[in-house]
């Protein structure tokens, strides 16, 4: 049986790190989740820098990323992600509070998956975060690992 393949959480608001957490563990989501409080630090963890030079870790199922953050912002990681081979068919999803249209339309030209709007609503923030967390998690098939930016038409 396969392991369950972790969670990426990129968030720098503590509230909304404890509201998501406690709506994945409501959904028994048993996939543990990888908490970074800012861009930086979610790209340190997915190339293996800094704290996270012992990492061993496959790519997470997804990556839930905040938007707007300090130090390195979602748009920013986003694009470094797209444009990586090894990283670029990592799921993303952008979870945010903004509903300018300008973020939405930036997020799904530079690749993004997904662009969910943080309900105000405590109860609808977790049904959200539960519905997006079975879904990515769970009834998602991800790409296998061994997958890598091909040229079409040619063979591995």
């Amino acid at each position: 049986m396969t392991s369950l393949k972790r969670i990426l959480l990129v968030e720098d608001s503590p509230k909304d790190i404890e509201l998501t957490l406690a709506a994945l563990e409501e959904h028994r989501l048993a996939n543990e989740v990888i908490v970074c409080r800012d861009g930086s630090e979610a790209l340190d963890y997915l190339y293996r820098r800094g704290k996270f030079t012992n990492n061993t870790d496959d790519l997470p199922a997804v990556m839930l990323l905040d938007l707007k953050m300090p130090k390195v912002g979602g748009l920013e990681v986003l694009t470094v992600i797209k444009a990586d081979p090894e990283l670029k068919n990592l799921p993303v999803v952008m979870l945010t509070s903004s509903r300018e249209e300008q973020d939405l339309v930036k997020s799904y030209q530079l690749g993004v998956n997904a662009y969910v709007v943080k309900p105000v609503d405590f109860q609808q923030f977790i049904d959200s975060i539960k519905a997006l967390g079975f879904f990515w998690a769970v009834v998602n098939e991800p790409p296998p690992p061994s997958l890598k930016q091909q040229t079409p038409g040619t063979q591995q």
